[in-house]
C-alpha cells in the first residue's frame, strides 16, 4: 500500500474543506466590492463611476469623452468624466483591486509543506537507507480558518467604503473646478468690458486735454483708472487660464481633450429655496461614509483582539502524516505534532495591545460621529449664507445699480452729467455684476462641499483633524 499526499486532507471535516473553497476568489470580492462602489455612488453622486480594463474600454471611453467635449460641458458632464475616464481615479480603483486581493489572500490558509529525509548508514554493499517523508498542515489555521474569514469580510467592506469615499472626492473637485472656472470665464468677459470703457475714457481724455477742454489732472485720473483696469484684466485672464487648467487636471483631458474644451458661458441660476438645515443634517449623519467606516474598524479590531486571545498563547500548532521506510524493513506511517510551548512568552503583552487598540477604535468611532455632526451644521450654515448673499446681490445690489445707470443715462442724455460720469457709473454697475458672480460661484461652491459633507469621504488617520 502506498501513501499518497491526499490521504492528509481525507480526514478534514467538510465544513472546512469548503471554508478553504470559499476563502477566496480574488476576482469576485474585487467586482463585488466595485459593484457596491458603483451602486453607492449612482445614489449619492447620480453618476457611475468606470474602471477601464480593457483596451476596449478604454477606447469607448475616450470616445463618450470626446463627444461631451464637443459642446459646452455641464457640472453633470464634468462629474461623469472624472468617475469613468480620469487616469488619477482610474489607479485608486487598481489600488483598491489590489488592497481586495489581499484581503482575499490573507483568509486562505497556508499551502502545507511536504518534507523529504533521506539517512543511509553503512559503507559499500552494506549500506542501508532509512526515507522519511512528511506532510503537515497548520492546524491551528485551520481551526480559526472562520474567525479569518469573517475579518476578511470586514476588510473588503472596509475597502468599499474608502474607495467609495475616494470617489466621492474625484466627484467634488470635478463639481467645484467646473464651478471656479465657469465662474471666472464669467468674471473675464465682464472685466474686459471695463477694460473696453476705460480705452474709452482715457482715449476721450487725451483728445479733450489737447482740444484744451481737459486739465492734465483730469486726463491723469482718467489714464490711472485705465492703467487699474489693464492690471485687472491681466489678473482676469491669469485666474481663468489657471481654473480652466484646474478643472483640465480634475478631469484628465490630454492636450487635444484640453484644447476642445467648451465652457458655458455663466453659472446656473440660483435654486427656488435653499436645503433645510435641521432635516438636511438628520438625514446626513446615518449615511456618512467615514462614520460607516470608523464603525467598520471598530468591528474589524474587535474580531482582531478575539483573535489574539487565542494566538497570543498557541500561535502554532502543526500536524502532518509521516511515512518512513527502512532498507529492508516493512514501511512505518504516524502522525507527527508540533506545538510551541508558551514557556517565555505567555502572550500578555500582546492581549494588553489588543485591548489598548480595542479602546482607541472605541473612542475614535465616537469622535467620528461627533465631528461628522459638526462638520454637517457648519457646512450647512456655510451654504445658508452664501445662497442668502447671492440671493442679496440678485434680487438688491445689481437692480438697484441698474436703476441707478438707466437714470444716469437719462441724465447724459439730457446733458446734466458728462461722458465720463456715465462711464464711471457703468464701471460701478459692471463691478457689482462682477461681486454678483463671485457671490454666485461661492453658493455652488457651498453647495458642492454641502454635498460632500453629507457624504463624508473617510479620512486617513493622520488626516483625522477635529
Amino acid at each position: 500500500m502506498h501513501w499518497h499526499p491526499r490521504a492528509a486532507w481525507a480526514a478534514l471535516p467538510t465544513s472546512l474543506l469548503a471554508g478553504l473553497l470559499l476563502a477566496g476568489c480574488a476576482s469576485t470580492a474585487i467586482d463585488s466590492n466595485f459593484a457596491d462602489v458603483q451602486r453607492m455612488s449612482r445614489e449619492r453622486i447620480g453618476a457611475d463611476p468606470a474602471w477601464l480594463t480593457s483596451d476596449d474600454a478604454r477606447r469607448q471611453a475616450q470616445a463618450d469623452v470626446d463627444w461631451l467635449l464637443s459642446k459646452p460641458l455641464s457640472a453633470d458632464d464634468a462629474v461623469h468624466i472624472a468617475l469613468a475616464y480620469s487616469p488619477a481615479l482610474q489607479a485608486v480603483l487598481a489600488d483598491a483591486a489590489a488592497s481586495s486581493a489581499a484581503a482575499t489572500s490573507s483568509a486562505r490558509l497556508p499551502n502545507p509543506v511536504f518534507s523529504f529525509e533521506r539517512l543511509a548508514r553503512g559503507d559499500g554493499g552494506l549500506r542501508e537507507l532509512e526515507i522519511t517523508r512528511t506532510l503537515s498542515v497548520p492546524l491551528l489555521d485551520l481551526f480559526l480558518l472562520p474567525a479569518r474569514m469573517r475579518q476578511a469580510d470586514q476588510r473588503q467592506q472596509q475597502i468599499r467604503l474608502q474607495l467609495a469615499g475616494d470617489v466621492v472626492q474625484a466627484a467634488t473637485q470635478a463639481r467645484t473646478a467646473w464651478v471656479r472656472a465657469v465662474s471666472a470665464r464669467q468674471s473675464l468677459a465682464y472685466v474686459e468690458q471695463i477694460q473696453t470703457s476705460a480705452d474709452a475714457s482715457a482715449e476721450l481724455a487725451r483728445r479733450m486735454q489737447a482740444a484744451g477742454n481737459f486739465s492734465k489732472l483730469q486726463r491723469a485720473r482718467q489714464e490711472a483708472f485705465h492703467a487699474d483696469a489693464v492690471a485687472q484684466l491681466a489678473r482676469a485672464q491669469r485666474d481663468a487660464l489657471a481654473a480652466r487648467e484646474a478643472l483640465v487636471r480634475a478631469l484628465g483631458l490630454n492636450d487635444t481633450q484640453a484644447a476642445s474644451l467648451k465652457l458655458p458661458d455663466r453659472l446656473p441660476d440660483l435654486p427656488a429655496s435653499p436645503k433645510d438645515g435641521p432635516a438636511f443634517t438628520q438625514a446626513a449623519i446615518g449615511q456618512r461614509l467615514d462614520v460607516a467606516l470608523a464603525q467598520a474598524d471598530l468591528n474589524a479590531v474587535a474580531r482582531e483582539q478575539g483573535l489574539t486571545r487565542v494566538t497570543s498563547v498557541v500561535n502554532g500548532l502543526q500536524i502532518g502524516a509521516v511515512r518512513k521506510s527502512d532498507t529492508g524493513q516493512p514501511s512505518a506511517r504516524g502522525v507527527d505534532l508540533e506545538l510551541p510551548l508558551p514557556l517565555f512568552d505567555f502572550g500578555d503583552p500582546r492581549r494588553a495591545q489588543a485591548q489598548a487598540a480595542y479602546m482607541a477604535a472605541l473612542n475614535r468611532t465616537a469622535a467620528t460621529g461627533a465631528r461628522a455632526a459638526s462638520q454637517l451644521r457648519e457646512a450647512h450654515g456655510a451654504y445658508r449664507s452664501a445662497y442668502d448673499l447671492a440671493r442679496h446681490y440678485r434680487d438688491e445690489v445689481v437692480p438697484l445699480r441698474k436703476a441707478i445707470a438707466d437714470e444716469n443715462l437719462l441724465r447724459y442724455n439730457g446733458m446734466l452729467i458728462s461722458v465720463f460720469e456715465l462711464l464711471a457709473d457703468t464701471r460701478e454697475q459692471i463691478g457689482s455684476v462682477i461681486q454678483a458672480i463671485d457671490a454666485q460661484r461661492d453658493f455652488w461652491l457651498a453647495d458642492a462641499a454641502l454635498q460632500a459633507a453629507a457624504i463624508g469621504r473617510p479620512m486617513n488617520r493622520q488626516d483625522d483633524n477635529p
